[in-house]
């Protein structure tokens, strides 16, 4: 088959989210399967439609210029940010693809919801596309400080993309049943977890991760990654890092991007001139490999979000083997069952995840066993190569496609 990724988030250069390391992943993975993959993705400046290769994949990179884009940026001035976002994709991915498609027949076209990327092409192309539910804006939109009018624009640009698609998958069963019940989806949707590369994974390059930013060597490292935001948790870890502190010997370190300067102003004044028996670290914002290093040289990695689907940050942790505290908001636990792989934590209360850091820390044996059987999950059930297979499959049923 050849096949159309599209995808606004695409490392390096747009690769900064969950959307974006699926989209490398399941490029990658079908690849692998014997498709010929072309990957449709952002641009971070103007650019006509570029090229070039990886890991036997065709990577075009694209982003309009011209008049209507010029028109779009006047939304900012009303911070519609999150709308004009959505607008602005949806028109560049249309053209990318129109081009495309005059050069090449694709079977299949495969793109999110969240980024409006099939905004026209939905519509205007006849083409068998594809929905991957991943972070409905309205389904998240709420915990951002953003405008009323953004969150209800926002919404409505990405319902029309959605409504003109071909098919339907969805990273996790919970996110399948809020699309249907808050966003009004009555198609079936086929549930199709997110994948990772365990070969590729585990040959990744490490540096020492507790010399270059200061981690004790001789003590149990609880390692958070993630933007510094209410959807992550983040406003609960000033209550469970001081529960912690006070009777535990140990360090939290905290990697992410701090927009609102989260660490500064709240967590760390807050444990300022306290008698506290560890310490807090906050890495800022670090490369993959940075991050990569420091999971495989953490003890426990949590996970407090208030809401998630099937979140790589998760993924990355098993395949890393570490001891897990997770939420129970969105599709984490059906990554993470309770004792058996990780354990949960009832979400937004800081005090359960103190109670189960604390089984933890206290106990080696728990963590190692928890460790190893999160990573036979990922073996078992969330290979990159899998997952594809399956993506393949659900989409030769829902659009009658051939599978060679």
């Amino acid at each position: 088959m050849r096949i159309a990724l599209l995808s606004f988030e695409y490392p390096p250069e747009t690769g900064f989210g969950g959307i974006g390391t699926y989209a490398w992943y399941q490029a990658r993975a079908l690849a692998k399967l014997g498709h010929e993959v072309h990957v449709l993705a952002g641009a971070t400046d103007v650019t006509p439609l570029r090229s070039s290769a990886h890991d036997g994949l065709t990577v075009f990179r694209f982003r309009a210029g011209g008049r209507w884009m010029t028109q779009l940026k006047r939304l900012d001035r009303h911070r519609l940010w999150w709308t004009k976002n959505r607008l602005e994709n949806g028109w560049c991915m249309h053209l990318g693809l129109k081009e495309l498609r005059r050069r090449f027949a694709y079977d299949v076209v495969e793109m999110p919801e969240c980024g409006a990327e099939g905004l026209l092409i939905n519509w205007l192309q006849r083409a068998k596309t594809v929905i991957k539910f991943h972070s409905p804006a309205e389904l998240i939109m709420s915990t951002y400080d953003v405008r009323k009018a953004d969150h209800r624009a926002c919404s409505f640009v990405e319902k029309v993309a959605i409504r003109g698609a071909g098919a339907f998958t969805s990273c996790s069963k919970f996110l399948a049943d809020e699309v249907r019940k808050k966003m009004g989806v009555r198609r079936p949707i086929d549930v199709i977890y997110n994948g990772i590369d365990l070969e590729l994974f585990d040959h990744e390059q490490q540096i020492d991760a507790r010399e270059k930013f200061g981690l004790p060597r001789d003590k149990p490292v609880i390692f958070f990654a993630g933007r510094m935001e209410k959807r992550k948790g983040i406003h609960l870890c000033p209550e469970i890092c001081e529960s912690i502190l006070k009777k535990h010997d140990v360090a939290f370190a905290f990697a992410g991007a701090d927009l609102f300067g989260f660490m500064e102003k709240e967590l760390l004044p807050r444990l300022r001139g306290q008698d506290l028996k560890g310490s807090v670290h906050y890495l800022g914002k670090l490369t993959l490999q940075e991050v990569g290093s420091c999971l495989r040289q953490s003890d426990i990695y949590f996970i407090p979000s208030l809401w998630e689907n099937c979140p790589y940050s998760c993924l990355e942790a098993m395949a890393a083997g570490r001891a897990i505290v997770a939420s129970d908001a969105g599709g984490l636990p059906e990554l993470i069952q309770d004792g058996h792989n990780g354990l949960i934590a009832k979400s937004g209360v800081a005090q359960e995840y103190v109670r189960q850091l604390e089984r933890l820390i206290e106990d080696r044996a728990l963590r190692d066993r928890l460790g190893a059987q999160a990573r036979r999950s990922v073996e078992e059930r969330y290979t990159d190569v899998g997952i594809a297979r399956q993506s393949v499959e659900s989409w030769s049923r829902a659009l009658a496609l051939g599978t060679t």
